[in-house]
């Protein structure tokens, strides 16, 4: 089996964000015949899909995701820092999950000289 390996920033029981390493595990499928098998992840449902772009020196102060969402970093270089203390730099190609929807949140840093563009897969 193959995996993809994303970051995890969520709330743990005390309601302090944390971010942690994950990873999503592929199966192999017949994905779209006649091309050949490819590897998937398990579907998951997704109520709509946008495009965001944070600008070069741009900060997030502490605020927790709006929405439960998946972000997909598309250009651009930045720093998400949890409440506990961890952090993860971000670069185009990364994947993070935000489900830090209660409490302080995260902080989002732009480190790079140009802007971050991401799209955001909004989750039920």
């Amino acid at each position: 089996m193959s995996v993809i390996q994303f970051q995890r920033i969520h709330s743990e029981d005390a309601g302090r964000s944390s971010i942690e390493d994950a990873s999503i595990g592929l199966m192999r499928k017949d994905y779209a015949p006649p091309a050949p098998p490819l590897y998937t992840s398990l579907p998951e449902e997704a109520t709509q899909c946008l495009f965001l772009e944070l600008p070069a020196g741009w900060v997030g102060e502490w605020h927790p995701t709006p929405v439960r969402q998946w972000l997909i970093v598309l250009s651009g270089r930045g720093l998400f820092e949890g409440e506990d203390g961890s952090t993860r730099q971000f670069r185009a190609g990364d994947c993070i999950l935000l489900e830090d929807i209660e409490g302080k949140g995260h902080r989002t840093t732009v480190t790079g000289k140009e802007p971050v563009r991401m799209m955001a897969v909004h989750l039920p």
